[in-house]
């Protein structure tokens, strides 16, 4: 297994020159992710503001109950429930194949040196769209479920399934559970490399903090990049034994 710091390197010899084009699809999925968080957010607080304000100083459970079935607070409710269904569909439909799509275009800087980011995020994205939205949402609905048991559980899993998007880009012709237990393969042993390499950045991420986040513009990149050649590092590890499961 190559060390973090190769990983690394590789990430930065490929972003060489691309620093622009790195930055400007981070900026444009952090205002898509934003439009999707915003509403909500707002929502949840205008709630939240609700019931501080007029439980304020503690009151009896009969006029808690009360309360909220005040035509007002139920319009708050309403609003939030319906704020959500949408973002949820907006996830699901929109970031979690952008999310994918930026995944596989930084693959592409990586393993062949195309910098179109922007245009390989978007194409990824939305060609064979269906079956990479199932795949990605399968793999969220797998992680909630091992959250379920405890948190660690559904820490490991991610894990697990951290390779899922690359495989359902470069294997079509896998189902979107097949993809799944592919990358579980492939990231046997593997696991703690992926941690480890996350861990290596953490000191970047604690500059970032002090760039009151912008920093992160650049990290997220920087990351995506190593994260991809460690991809292919495991991928060829799988092939040598096999592709065994």
């Amino acid at each position: 297994m190559k060390t973090n710091s190769t990983f690394k390197n590789e990430a930065l010899d490929a972003l060489r020159g691309n620093w622009g084009k790195a930055v400007l699809i981070t900026i444009l999925y952090v205002l898509l992710a934003g439009a999707f968080v915003g509403p909500t957010t707002y929502n949840s607080v205008q709630m939240s503001n609700y019931m501080t304000e007029n439980l304020g100083g503690g009151r009896s459970l009969h006029q808690a109950t009360m309360l909220i079935s005040n035509p007002e607070y139920l319009a708050l409710q309403h609003r939030a429930s319906r704020t959500s269904g949408v973002g949820f569909l907006y996830e699901v439909l929109i970031l979690f194949p952008l999310a994918l799509g930026m995944t596989n275009a930084y693959l592409k800087l990586v393993t062949q040196r195309d910098n179109a980011l922007l245009q390989n995020s978007v194409h990824i994205a939305f060609s064979n769209y269906w079956h990479k939205v199932w795949g990605m949402l399968l793999t969220g609905i797998f992680i909630f479920l091992w959250s379920l048991l405890f948190v660690i559980p559904g820490i490991i899993k991610s894990y697990s399934y951290a390779m899922t998007p690359y495989i359902l880009e470069e294997n079509p012709e896998l189902g979107a559970s097949e993809a799944i237990d592919r990358s579980r393969y492939m990231m046997r042993g593997h696991k703690f490399d992926l941690f480890w390499l996350q861990l290596s950045f953490i000191g970047w991420f604690f500059l970032c903090l002090l760039t009151a986040g912008i920093g992160f513009l650049w990290l997220a990149p920087y990351y995506e990049t190593a994260k991809a050649a460690f991809y292919q590092e495991v991928k060829a590890d799988y092939a040598i034994h096999g592709g065994l499961a």
